[in-house]
């Protein structure tokens, strides 16, 4: 599959994940509806209000999500005055990829990571922490700016930031149901037949961890993707390799980062956090492990 095709089909997944997401919600909207003993049409209704929610969420996510991502992190954009050498790196891979320069972000921790954000291409941003641009060579550097920019050409970033906030949409749907079947004042005979209590409960047990393994899956694979697209666009995989180890070895950790932004960085910020080993502990891993990330690239060699 060449890079070109990857795009399309990164597009294309972005709608149908959004879609699907927004369907979801809807059906889980009913379901609970009818858990919570809402008749029929009221319950059609509940869930028409949740799909325009739900239109809305993703409609905001689509425009704001690389602002809010940038908030939440701490990040503040720099000019190219401010460190000419960062922007003269990103500035010769992008002429390189044929991509629009993005805005450049720095994060003030002394922990070293990278991440990057935005819609598209010509949206797009790339932060990078203090400590990654004094702990790292040149060479190395530029290896993880081709990674983060090759997120962005590959369009990995428009559909993880729909996807968290979609997964978010649903947590907190499931978290709402959960309270008021447990916490209201109203009659447990007055609601919904018990087995669509039975299915809701259910739901809003299994739905968050459902979507969560999901977006996990996504973006295990993108970051593969993303290291590869790196490696030949600077030509020299061994530099990104060296980089991922140099992060990886860091203990320090970031500040800023939490569990809704640890999977944008180019490796998991929580350094309390070990890649779990095994088919299904992996499932909950953010990142692929370091170790398989970098016999991947050095194979490129």
């Amino acid at each position: 599959m060449t890079a070109y095709t990857q795009i399309s089909s990164n597009k294309f997944k972005t709608w149908v994940i959004m879609l699907s997401f927004a369907f979801f919600i809807t059906f889980l909207a009913y379901v609970f509806t009818q858990a919570l003993g809402f008749e029929g049409p009221s319950a059609l209704s509940f869930s028409g209000v949740a799909l325009i929610i739900a239109g809305i969420m993703n409609f905001v996510a689509y425009y704001t999500s690389d602002k809010m991502v940038m908030v939440i992190s701490g990040a503040k954009q720099i000019q190219q005055k401010d460190n000419p050498i960062l922007f003269r790196t990103v500035e010769n891979l992008c002429i390189a990829s044929g991509q629009p320069m993005p805005k450049i972000y720095i994060i003030n921790d002394s922990a070293p990571n990278a991440f990057a954000t935005g819609r598209d291409p010509q949206h797009a941003s790339i932060a990078f922490t203090t400590g990654i641009l004094q702990k790292l060579s040149k060479l190395e550097l530029e290896g993880v700016a081709a990674h983060e920019l090759s997120h962005v050409g590959n369009y990995d970033t428009r559909l993880m930031t729909i996807v968290s906030i979609l997964v978010g949409t649903v947590a907190l749907l499931a978290d709402f149901f959960l309270r008021i079947s447990f916490y209201s004042n109203r009659d447990r005979e007055n609601r919904g037949n018990a087995l669509f209590m039975a299915i809701g409960l259910l739901m809003a047990i299994l739905a968050p961890i459902v979507a969560t393994l999901i977006q996990l899956a996504i973006s295990r694979k993108r970051e593969f993707l993303a290291d590869a697209s790196g490696a030949l666009l600077t030509r020299n995989p061994d530099s990104l390799a060296e980089a991922l180890l140099k992060i990886a070895a860091d203990r320090e950790p970031l500040e800023v980062a939490n569990k809704a932004t640890a999977h944008l960085y180019i490796i998991n910020p929580l350094k309390g956090h070990k890649d779990a080993i095994g088919w299904f502990a992996n499932l909950f891993n953010t990142h692929p492990p370091i170790a398989e990330r970098v016999k991947v690239l050095r194979a490129m060699q």
